[in-house]
């Protein structure tokens, strides 16, 4: 659900923190990292893990890297460029619903076994997930903010193109409320 983690995570980012100098660039890597490290560790080991979401479906994942951000900067630019990275990670484990996998959630605190997925093997699991209405309407969703937000943001246009590769920043003002 790689559609569905990038545009709800930058909508719900944008409009609760009201940023629109934050570098979306960092946040959309903190959104789908869980899902590029795990899915594929969780196939190649779903045998003997059954289990796809794996260690960076964790608080702890997102505590590390955040306290990781604070250690390693200073107040200013350098954290407000970073801590989207965390934030992204926190707002995937909100998006997946990982409250109803609290084994993985919570983990290692509840030991040290992840939440089973509910599938008896790889091709079980990847046969549920792409024949699930509720992925597609996720991915549709996603892809229909992110369209929205280029249309808006201009970014057909080069010079908008690049001053967002080269910010992160996508010139669409955030309507205040």
């Amino acid at each position: 659900m790689l559609l569905w983690h990038v545009g709800a995570s930058v909508a719900i980012a944008r409009y609760a923190f009201r940023d629109e100098r934050m570098d979306l660039r960092f946040l959309v890597v903190g959104a789908v990292v869980a899902d590029l490290v795990d899915t594929p560790t969780g196939l190649v080991w779903f045998e003997r893990l059954g289990a796809v979401r794996l260690g960076m479906h964790s608080l702890l994942a997102a505590a590390l890297v955040m306290a990781g951000v604070l250690v390693a900067t200073r107040r200013g630019r350098p954290r407000k460029r970073w801590m989207p990275v965390a934030v992204g990670m926190l707002l995937h484990l909100f998006l997946d619903a990982m409250w109803h996998q609290p084994a993985t959630l919570w983990w290692p605190l509840l030991g040290i076994e992840f939440s089973a997925s509910g599938a008896a093997s790889v091709t079980e699991y990847i046969s549920g997930v792409v024949g699930d209405w509720r992925v597609w309407l996720g991915e549709v969703a996603g892809l229909a903010y992110l369209v929205a937000l280029t249309h808006r943001g201009r970014l057909v246009d080069r010079d908008a193109r690049h001053e967002f590769f080269a910010t992160g920043r996508i010139d669409v003002p955030i309507v205040q409320r």
